[in-house]
């Protein structure tokens, strides 16, 4: 897209447009414990969490992991297994993986590094996260772009082009986003375009009469905000997997454990046995009963997992690789993913057949 600076463009008036984002953000921003207590880690740890997490569901899990690991040296000093156990819950478990071995990278460094390039040389940071983290901690002047940042970008140029998806648009708006950056305070300008977006400029629904520079959006101008950004619909994949709930009084429940580090995301972790995971044919589980059917969305993908309760003695004379019986009292210490905890909590409270 070509940088516009006709009248009511923020580029138009690009100091007044920042001026207006400062005040507000200053004014209304979140009471967030990374901005409470600032420092390099606490803001890195927020930036991975943040990821395809929405950040009232990471509160909790960000003061738990604080509590036990509360700075570089004492998470590159951990056990991956740690790690991972207390990321349980986030989900995307390569996240955990990468803040671990980025912790690790940074304690051989003599000094944490400045500058974006640096930073994505680093594991598991990209342009966005490496923008983030040295405009908030370093003043760099290094302007993110991130779903948020795509939605008020096309909303104030109302945007008309059709982007792929927003990581396409996100590289194409990044012109727009460096052009409009507060070289004073670029972290709090960078902080206060997420929080704009989190908070006001909305999906659906958008708050377009509180917003601090809706003098700046021509979409506000024409009535349709929620027609930006123009995104290609996404294709939903739907699969079926049938899952067993088994049970011994003597050995607790039957789960998969995923020891194969190529896994990567599944590495480590629990599960319910699928039909194919234990041997079975899915219509030789699908003929016992039924206790529960649960949807989720991952990604691209629509999942539909039908629980059946499978007797021990209808398993497979010869179990597959990494089924293992867990004791009740171990189910709490175990990883397990969050839809899979919620599940086995639930499973539990039914009698032992």
């Amino acid at each position: 897209m070509s940088l516009d600076a006709s009248v009511g463009s923020p580029l138009s008036a690009p100091d007044a447009f920042r001026a207006a984002l400062l005040a507000w953000y200053r004014a209304h921003r979140r009471p967030l414990p990374w901005r409470l207590e600032p420092s390099l880690y606490r803001t890195v740890v927020s930036e991975f969490m943040c990821q395809q997490t929405q950040v009232k569901t990471m509160l909790p899990y960000f003061a738990r992991w604080l509590a036990a690991l509360p700075d570089f040296p004492a998470l590159a000093a951990a056990s991956e297994a740690e790690v991972v156990k207390l990321w349980e819950g986030l989900g995307y478990y390569t996240r955990a993986r990468n803040l671990h071995k980025l912790a690790r990278a940074l304690v051989a460094l003599p000094a944490p590094p400045r500058d974006p390039a640096a930073w994505r040389e680093l594991p598991g940071i990209g342009p966005y996260t490496a923008a983030a983290i040295t405009s908030i901690s370093f003043g760099a002047p290094a302007a993110v772009v991130d779903g948020n940042v795509v939605r008020i970008l096309t909303r104030l140029t109302a945007d008309a082009t059709a982007y792929r998806d927003t990581t396409a648009a996100g590289k194409a708006l990044a012109p727009l986003a460096d052009a409009l950056l507060n070289h004073v305070d670029p972290g709090d300008h960078n902080q206060a375009m997420m929080e704009l977006g989190a908070t006001v400029c909305h999906r659906h629904q958008p708050l377009c009469t509180v917003c601090p520079v809706r003098d700046f959006c021509a979409a506000a101008r024409a009535g349709d905000p929620e027609a930006y950004p123009r995104l290609a619909a996404k294709k939903i994949e739907t699969v079926t997997v049938l899952r067993a709930w088994c049970r011994r009084p003597a050995d607790g429940a039957l789960l998969l454990h995923r020891t194969d580090p190529a896994a990567r995301r599944l590495a480590g972790q629990h599960e319910l046995p699928s039909a194919a995971q234990l041997g079975l044919a899915p219509a030789a589980l699908a003929a016992h009963p039924l206790l529960a059917v649960k949807k989720r969305g991952i990604t691209r993908f629509a999942f539909t997992e039908p629980i059946h309760a499978l007797p021990a003695d209808a398993l497979p004379a010869a179990p597959a690789e990494g089924l293992v019986w867990v004791p009740p009292a171990d189910l709490e210490t175990i990883l397990l993913s969050g839809p899979h905890r919620r599940w086995v909590r639930e499973l539990l409270l039914r009698p032992v057949a």
